[in-house]
């Protein structure tokens, strides 16, 4: 494999402490290394612009069945961006859900090298995977639903952490999945009656359990276990006046609860797109910002991250396994809805939307993912997302980066809001006058995700032994901006190196890369009761058989990379 060193860049890498230091990046065997280990390196010359890590995106739809859904669902969606085959890349297609080739292409132009599908139904997994296969350049990994899958209520309504931990090892194994996904516990299982868990103390129906103890259980379990990531909540009352309450509440069930497993994370609780979770007021009208509570307490307890979900106010296409908001959704906007139910495990539906500027409720959606952002007193902890696709399209991270970093920017847009006045006495953005500095952004879309989700030894920094890969953008720091040149710029990376290999050569994409499917086995001790269980429950229920269930052999996941996670002490 060759040998690069990229030479005189402003290098930004939290992990090393390295603040827009020129320092030079050497690359050999796909790891970073250093620069005496070179011998005859190809040079990219990097002078007078931005080097950072690839990025690692900790919360996306890319994957699976409701994005597949939501492709066909919207054939409107691709007269927004079609592009024919040329140089390696292949044929693209689609805005809001884009194809498989078209996902990995935009993640690269933006330095995007590793990225989390956050919501993989079991008894879909190699549907998912089958789509992970042909997405191209980053390496992915899936996170099954646990929140509303049978086995898992029926354990923890008798507090069984152990049999919910040795059930978790065995889905991950069998699905090929990374880490413990929930989503609206217990509500989704509801709403196969028609009905809905508003709050953490709404019982399930017919299960005897609340999403108080689904998710404290799953926290429990998880660390029992010592996974890598930590359970990732997408809690209850997503997308209601008032639900801030909630998103307190469901924060407080991580209190007194450590992080077990070595791998460098803080946190036994990742809540995500926090923006949709951060509503005050009791209804439309006097709906308005609670980023200041939600993140008063976030600042002040390190066993939780969240990420922002940031509202692009873009026509979109939302999906989630949380069913009762789409028909909410679509109730709200009357337009057409999709809706399943997944045996035994979760749910799902898909609903378009518009965020337009000129709607009183999505300007101020716009500003509290902000909020939530220039609030985060531990960047570290604090991630960039769009929720993709659901509050904007993941190709929206530059402008959202940009929207951060230039106060100017977020004025100009707060001005401009037809209901200008409304939105801001709603809001607290206009009183923010921070400005997020290119370190702070490294924090928030590298160091950070890398740690957060276990995987610090591999990605988010430059550092000797690490996977090489790096992102190089044409952004001068030294230099003036406009706004919108930081948006250009990091839509558009002037090289990117995965695992040591050159995907991007001068804005060009030159290589479809080794991309590779992270998963984690969890080898527990032999638990004869939960094999017990899920064979019966294949019998008795899942119209499929357990051989058909599985995700296995080289079709599903042809370029595997195991973490292995030794659960039997």
């Amino acid at each position: 494999m060759a040998e690069y060193i990229i030479k005189n860049g402003f290098v930004f890498d939290p992990v090393l402490g390295i603040n827009g230091d020129k320092t030079d990046v050497a690359i050999k065997d796909g790891k970073f290394v250093e620069t005496t280990q070179l011998a005859n390196p190809k040079t990219i010359d990097a002078t007078g612009m931005t080097v950072m890590a690839g990025a690692v995106d900790i919360h996306a739809h890319v994957a699976g069945p409701k994005v597949n859904t939501g492709r066909n669902f919207r054939p409107e969606d691709k007269l927004f961006n079609c592009t024919p085959r040329r140089g390696v890349e292949r044929m693209q297609g689609g805005f809001s859900v884009p194809t498989t080739f078209k996902t990995g292409y935009d993640y690269a132009r933006m330095g995007y090298t590793t990225v989390m599908e956050a919501a993989m139904p079991p008894l879909y997994a190699r549907h998912t995977h089958e789509e992970i296969r042909d997405t191209p350049i980053i390496d992915q990994a899936a996170f099954p639903v646990f929140g509303n899958n049978w086995f898992v209520l029926e354990y923890l309504k008798n507090n069984e952490i152990e049999n919910t931990a040795s059930y978790i090892a065995w889905l991950l194994r069998a699905t090929k999945g990374y880490a413990v996904k929930v989503v609206n516990p217990g509500g989704t299982e509801a709403w196969g009656w028609g009905l809905n868990c508003e709050n953490i103390h709404d019982p399930v129906p017919f299960f005897d359990i609340t999403p108080a103890q689904i998710v404290k259980g799953l926290i429990e379990a998880n660390e029992y276990l010592g996974l890598p990531h930590s359970m990732h909540v997408h809690a209850n009352n997503l997308g209601n006046p008032g639900n801030y309450t909630t998103t307190l509440d469901t924060f407080k069930l991580s209190e007194g609860i450590k992080p077990r497993g070595g791998w460098g994370r803080d946190q036994v609780m990742h809540h995500t797109h926090v923006q949709f979770h951060s509503y005050g007021g009791d209804n439309w009208g006097n709906f308005e910002s609670k980023s200041p509570e939600i993140m008063d307490y976030v600042n002040s307890h390190d066993n939780i991250t969240i990420d922002i979900g940031q509202v692009t106010l873009d026509e979109t296409t939302t999906m989630t396994a949380d069913g009762p908001f789409e028909h909410h959704l679509t109730e709200l906007n009357h337009l057409k809805w999709a809706n399943t139910d997944v045996e035994l495990e979760t749910g799902s539906g898909v609903v378009p939307y518009v965020y337009s500027p000129t709607i009183k409720v999505c300007a101020i959606q716009w500003a509290i993912g902000l909020e939530l952002g220039l609030l985060a007193k531990d960047p570290m902890r604090v991630f960039i997302t769009t929720d993709h696709p659901n509050a904007g399209p993941f190709i929206r991270y530059p402008r959202v980066i940009k929207w951060l970093m230039s106060q100017q920017s977020r004025e100009e847009m707060l001005n401009g809001f037809k209901h200008s006045e409304k939105v801001i006495d709603a809001t607290h953005l206009m009183g923010i006058d921070r400005e997020l500095s290119l370190y702070e952004i490294a924090q928030m879309t590298r160091a950070g995700t890398a740690k957060a989700l276990g995987l610090g030894h591999m990605y988010g920094s430059l550092k000797p032994g690490l996977e090489a890969d790096v992102a190089v953008y044409d952004f001068n720091p030294e230099q003036e901006h406009a706004p919108d040149d930081i948006e250009k710029a990091f839509g558009n990376a002037r090289h990117l190196f995965k695992t040591g290999m050159q995907i991007i050569n001068e804005g060009e994409i030159v290589s479809n890369g080794n991309k590779r499917t992270l998963w984690v086995n969890a080898r527990v001790n032999e638990n004869p009761q939960v094999m017990r269980d899920v064979k019966e429950k294949f019998l008795r229920y899942y119209t499929v058989t357990q051989n058909n269930y599985e995700v296995a052999g080289h079709h599903y996941v042809p370029n595997p990379y195991v973490i292995e996670v030794d659960a039997t002490q």
